[in-house]
């Protein structure tokens, strides 16, 4: 992810040409920092496989967060669920997605971007067809649990997508194509919740396979587009070790720590806002019509504006950003357990809303951080003596490495946050405890980002 460190006169670039291919679909030369490669050829390709890279981790999301609908259509008196139930639901397909994303991350680089795409997104058959089959009245509340976990294989869409897409982009356009990526999946979360919505509105809550049947021929059609339409990338394969040695680094863990206050966030929101709001505001949300006509706000604003969040770090640094957004996060959450102690529906909403837009645009700013700290350790190698060619490399396997470990670790944030939701209503019968401790993370964020990238004297340079 990080930007090569060779200038034009120490490795005059090769004449542009079309990007030879393989059996398979695989590139062998692909130069994105070569601006003549790039503008005669690279950009066309790039774009392509950024569209479908989308539209497979759109359908991926949309099948993690499937169970942050389902619930709605799940009355207590029907299925005898209760609300910590509900939570346990939703935290469990989020448990997973966090796990599977680090073997995802690396199945790019072991069976080529576009191979597995198409793997990934047929993969996402499986808890679709197995919902529609077991959800109806009397089944077993185990059986449910195990279906709502499988669900979590959408989760790991985002990985492989973000490190396959990485690779096609030079670095000066990373912050916005990474932003792009992962915006356009994020959107598979407000997505389904209206599908949601549409089906409550029209068919009723009788209905909720209804759900299932739009997005099975989707997840066909991603698959499909995928095998026609994509490429492998032969420069992502064979990166020995980089999973041992990322682990060793310490940026790995800060980054990782961040990100569960961004996308941890994020995804913790999309998944138990609408059972919130019935609990918190029972006589507002009695019906899972009413909540469904909320839930979807936060989520799409923090999808559309997450690639903004990559462009303001592009302009400014990821981490001046992310230290602001989490400011402001804290500052969210406090209008929120306001909200909560004077029982202010509206005021309550909007909180949350600034929430969920304030961890995309963090979702972007944190993931360029990790291309731009990669670079500058490069970049200092280079200085010391080091080999361009090899220094470039490292930062390459550093960062892919990056983003399986920091995407998987922020993933479970989204689970920390339902099960505090879940144990906040079982203890106290509202959101405060949830509130309070929301705040105290993300000040400690704020701590971390500014300690370690923006205080004089770090070691690293501008990210």
């Amino acid at each position: 992810m990080a930007a090569p460190t060779r200038s034009p006169s120490a490795s005059p670039p090769s004449a542009p040409s079309v990007p030879p291919e393989r059996a398979g679909r695989w590139i062998d030369d692909w130069r994105p920092e070569d601006p003549e490669f790039w503008e005669t050829s690279g950009k066309r390709v790039a774009r392509r496989n950024l569209f479908f890279s989308v539209f497979s981790e759109h359908v991926g999301f949309s099948i993690w967060s499937l169970w942050s609908v389902l619930v709605l259509f799940l009355p207590e008196p029907v299925f005898g669920i209760d609300p910590a139930g509900k939570f346990l639901l939703t935290a469990l397909p989020t448990a997973l997605g966090a796990f599977v994303r680090l073997p995802y991350t690396f199945a790019v680089a072991r069976f080529g971007g576009r191979n597995w795409t198409i793997v990934s997104a047929a993969l996402l058959l499986v808890p679709a067809a197995a919902t529609a089959i077991v959800l109806e009245p009397g089944v077993d509340y185990g059986t449910l649990l195990v279906v709502a976990c499988l669900a979590g294989v959408g989760g790991g869409n985002f990985a492989s997508s973000m490190a396959n897409i990485n690779a096609f982009y030079p670095d000066r356009l990373k912050g916005w194509a990474l932003g792009l990526n992962a915006g356009g999946g994020n959107l598979g979360v407000p997505v389904v919740q209206l599908v949601g919505l549409l089906v409550l509105a029209t068919a009723g809550a009788d209905h909720p396979r209804l759900i299932l049947w739009i997005y099975l021929p989707l997840i066909v059609v991603a698959a499909v587009g995928a095998a026609l339409l994509m490429d492998n990338l032969t420069m992502v394969r064979n990166q020995p070790r980089a999973l041992r040695e990322a682990t060793r680094e310490p940026h790995t863990w800060f980054m990782a720590f961040l990100y569960i206050g961004t996308f941890g966030s994020f995804i913790g929101f999309g998944f138990a806002f609408g059972q919130v709001l019935q609990n918190q505001f029972a006589d507002s949300f009695a019906t899972p019509l009413a909540a469904a006509s909320l839930t979807w706000l936060g989520p799409l604003l923090g999808s559309l504006i997450r690639p903004f969040g990559g462009s303001l770090a592009d302009r400014f640094g990821g981490a001046l950003i992310t230290c602001l957004t989490f400011v402001a996060m804290a500052a969210g959450a406090a209008v929120v357990w306001t909200a909560s102690q004077v029982a202010s529906l509206p005021l309550f909403v909007v909180g949350f809303v600034v929430l969920f837009v304030l961890s995309g645009i963090g979702n972007g700013s944190t993931y360029k951080m990790i291309p731009a700290i990669f670079r500058s350790q490069a970049l200092q190698q280079v200085a010391e003596g080091r080999d361009p060619g090899e220094a470039d490399r490292r930062a390459l396997r550093m960062s892919g490495a990056l983003i399986g470990i920091a995407g998987a670790v922020g993933a479970f944030g989204g689970v920390l946050v339902n099960l505090a939701f879940r144990q906040s209503f079982m203890t106290t019968g509202t959101g405060d405890s949830a509130y309070v401790a929301f705040i105290g993370f993300y000040v400690v964020c704020v701590a971390v980002t500014w300690f370690v990238y923006l205080r004089p004297g770090r070691a690293l340079g501008r990210v």
